[in-house]
């Protein structure tokens, strides 16, 4: 099957973040999905195989690495596979854990949701936090005490730092390899950057040098990590928040993290996908 180029978690029919989607009979190689990846050039690239019954076999390859699990690739290979297949829910066998994804179109675009993997949070090593902070020229005053500095996970491992100011946000900032070499190090895939504009609604930007990305217009399995944190810290979500990525690198992107009651439980995240045109 042909790789597809599909943009997730779209405002519409325009924004989201674009990932590949490659389906076969078989997965590659890892070095040929490595090389692949690379050459799209998009944040992260989906492969996938059947394995019978319903069940795919699914790897997530950035650029430069392969990474554990890919919202928003996640979201557009939902898509894809409900143009194959039909309206449905599929069952996602990931090198980590095992996750659904479900597709339904509707008219040029797709409605679809995944269920992430578990979710947990812990607290940041000081030198961790230290580090972050001067990568983005930040200081413990731009930080929002009503979420603290953590380490969040829901399907792969991110630091959340939430900022006072809307337009701390806006100003984020930072040198690439300087942030690929603390990524790595820390094991981290993103780095979270949130402001909060009420309860529910709240603003973010992914800083993503581990896979050679300045940052991600929409990261869903970061979304989903957030939402497990605000489970966790108490926050008065009333089961869901709705988050808009990419604002500020004029690809405007809408996700929704819908929150159970069980410490620790899957999130759902949803949101639109839309096939790109040529030339984007």
């Amino acid at each position: 099957m042909a790789l597809q180029k599909i943009a997730a978690f779209s405002d519409g029919t325009r924004g989201g973040n674009p990932a590949g989607v490659w389906i076969g009979d078989a997965l590659p190689s890892p070095a040929e999905m490595q090389r692949i990846a690379a050459e799209v050039g998009f944040s992260e690239t989906a492969f996938a195989a059947p394995l019978g019954d319903g069940n795919w076999k699914v790897r997530y390859f950035s650029p430069e690495s392969e990474v554990p699990f890919c919202g928003h690739a996640t979201i557009a290979l939902g898509a894809a596979l409900a143009q194959r297949e039909g309206d449905g829910v599929f069952a996602l066998s990931l090198s980590q854990a095992e996750i659904t994804v479900e597709g339904r179109p509707q008219g040029d675009l797709v409605q679809a949701a995944l269920q992430s993997p578990p979710t947990r949070s812990g607290p940041v090593p000081a030198t961790l936090l230290a580090d972050a902070l001067a990568l983005f020229g930040l200081s413990a005053a731009d930080l929002d005490p009503r979420i603290p500095p953590a380490l969040i996970h829901g399907g792969a491992d991110h630091l959340v730092l939430a900022l006072r100011s809307r337009a701390a946000l806006a100003a984020m900032h930072y040198a690439l390899e300087a942030g690929r070499t603390l990524m790595v190090s820390a094991g981290l895939v993103t780095i979270v950057l949130v402001c909060v504009e009420s309860d529910r609604l709240l603003h973010t930007r992914n800083a993503f040098a581990s896979g050679g990305v300045l940052e991600d217009p929409a990261t869903g399995a970061a979304t989903a990590a957030l939402a497990g944190y605000l489970r966790d810290l108490g926050w008065p979500h009333g089961g869901a928040i709705d988050v808009v990525q990419g604002e500020d690198m004029g690809m405007r992107s809408r996700l929704r993290a819908e929150i159970g009651p069980v410490a620790g439980s899957s999130i759902r995240v949803s949101g639109t996908a839309r096939w790109m045109s040529d030339g984007e």
